[in-house]
């Protein structure tokens, strides 16, 4: 039973795919300037993360080690298309404000790299309680950024005035902001394993 926790809490913080295994930069400094916009992001990559686990898991011993990775991406893009379709037709102002990013899961190093590491390894439910485990590391650290840089840069978070937004810094919202913020929660989250080393 243990096992199982362990798998399911190891993606938070002990190998966050963002904070600790800086996987899936091109999502995470792309997405997140909003906490909105992260949490969507992560929410889209952690469904597909558990069904295309779940399936790959399943599919393991049928799919020839020639084609395996090509087979792998089949299968995450058809999740990814279920995600991009549910989104167009009911969160359209999310869909649209994270454009490109949503079919670009298909590629994402964390969805492709635990299909890899994982899945096509171990059991279907172990598999799965990995997909929970790193999407919710993976949504976590998004949000947490998201929410930062709007606070800083607009003075929301969640859309939510908190302070007038002529006191936010804009750079915050733009790209060197995303490098500044990710760059200070990986040296917290380090900071915070190496005291409880």
């Amino acid at each position: 039973m243990s096992k199982k926790i362990n798998i399911l809490t190891n993606g938070i913080l002990k190998e966050n795919p963002v904070l600790v295994l800086l996987l899936g930069m091109c999502p995470t400094l792309g997405t997140t300037s909003s906490a909105i916009n992260g949490f969507g992001m992560g929410i889209a990559t952690t469904f597909v993360l558990i069904c295309s686990n779940m399936v790959i898991s399943m599919l393991k011993n049928f799919i020839p080690d020639k084609v395996r990775i090509p087979a792998f991406i089949v299968i995450i893009a058809s999740f990814v298309t279920i995600v991009e379709m549910i989104m167009q037709a009911y969160m359209p102002p999310l869909y649209e404000s994270l454009g490109l990013f949503i079919p670009l899961i298909v590629v994402n190093c964390i969805v492709l790299g635990r299909a890899e590491a994982f899945a096509s390894k171990n059991s279907t439910f172990s598999s799965i309680l990995d997909g929970i485990g790193m999407g919710a590391g993976f949504t976590l650290a998004l949000t947490v950024l998201g929410s930062i840089r709007e606070f800083l840069g607009t003075g929301k978070i969640f859309n939510f005035q908190i302070y007038p937004e002529d006191y936010g810094l804009l750079a915050f919202v733009l790209a060197p902001g995303a490098f500044i913020v990710l760059g200070f929660l990986i040296v917290i989250v380090n900071k915070l394993k190496t005291t409880k080393n």
